[in-house]
């Protein structure tokens, strides 16, 4: 019963065609070596409201933006959000890959989320800015 209150009290997010096409493949292609965080983005995809890419807001994090947020451990980073290959902590690149990844897609300055990290710890975060990709490559 808990968990299914968490679940509807998920903000609402956007995403864009392509993105959602990108991401739905990539999900599908991990499920099998990464079946928890594949879930995870497959329910965030599942949710999202898709509008075509010219139409997407320029606060909303999509594949390549620069997302700065806050976390309930104090935290306050920006990271880039970027498909597996490219991924670098050392560089603030995170993965959509990874639970954090999956929990910043489409979502917009000032809202927040709730998301359980790989050691099963239930983190909070709130997006505090979001930076368009300077190009985005629908390839």
């Amino acid at each position: 019963m808990a968990l299914e209150k968490k679940r509807q009290r998920k903000p609402a997010i956007v995403l864009t065609r392509t993105d959602h096409e990108r991401l739905y493949r990539l999900a599908e292609a991990h499920a099998g070596r990464n079946p928890d965080v594949s879930e995870e983005l497959l329910i965030e995809l599942d949710r999202a409201r898709i509008v075509q890419d010219a139409k997407i807001g320029a606060n909303v994090a999509r594949m390549g933006s620069r997302i700065r947020f806050t976390s309930d451990l104090g935290e306050d980073r920006s990271v880039t959000l970027v498909f597996p290959g490219e991924a670098d902590i050392a560089a603030n690149k995170i993965s959509i890959l990874t639970p954090i990844g999956a929990a910043l897609i489409g979502l917009s300055t000032g809202q927040s989320i709730d998301w359980v990290a790989r050691d099963g710890r239930l983190h909070h975060l709130h997006v505090e800015e979001v930076a368009s990709p300077e190009v985005v490559d629908p390839a």
